[in-house]
């Protein structure tokens, strides 16, 4: 038996939805292939400077094209076109940023493996 909210018991008994609808929206999720055998075999400050360097750089492409970040968790990125704003062309707009993450991360892991990080055959999955 579900139990219902009365007035007064501080619940809300409002039956308005909380959420709302954004129909012109895209969501990505990233991770990156190979991390977590990577990050077993690497000091937490390695894992710091790689995850570090990949999302500064995410988060200056999605600033150019206006992505919204929702934010990550471990090494996945998850950003969105069409929230808060309408984006017509949300779905090209949210492939151009994965297309260039993608080319920044492979940048990235070159120039963390020549500094001793083994990073080279890291890539990323949208």
């Amino acid at each position: 038996q579900i139990d219902s909210p009365r007035e007064g018991d501080g619940r809300i008994i409002d039956d308005e939805p909380i959420a709302e609808l954004f129909p012109e929206t895209s969501i990505m999720f990233s991770d990156i292939v190979g991390f977590t055998k990577w990050s077993s075999e690497r000091s937490p400050n390695e894992v710091f400077q790689l995850l570090e360097q990949i999302f500064w750089e995410f988060d200056e492409i999605a600033t150019r094209l206006n992505i919204f970040k929702l934010g990550t968790i471990g090494d996945c990125y998850i950003a969105v076109t069409g929230i808060p704003d309408p984006v017509a062309d949300h779905a090209t707009v949210l492939a151009q940023f994965a297309v260039e993450a993608r080319d920044k991360v492979q940048e990235v892991c070159l120039d963390l493996d020549k500094e001793g990080l083994a990073t080279a055959k890291l890539d990323m999955r949208f």
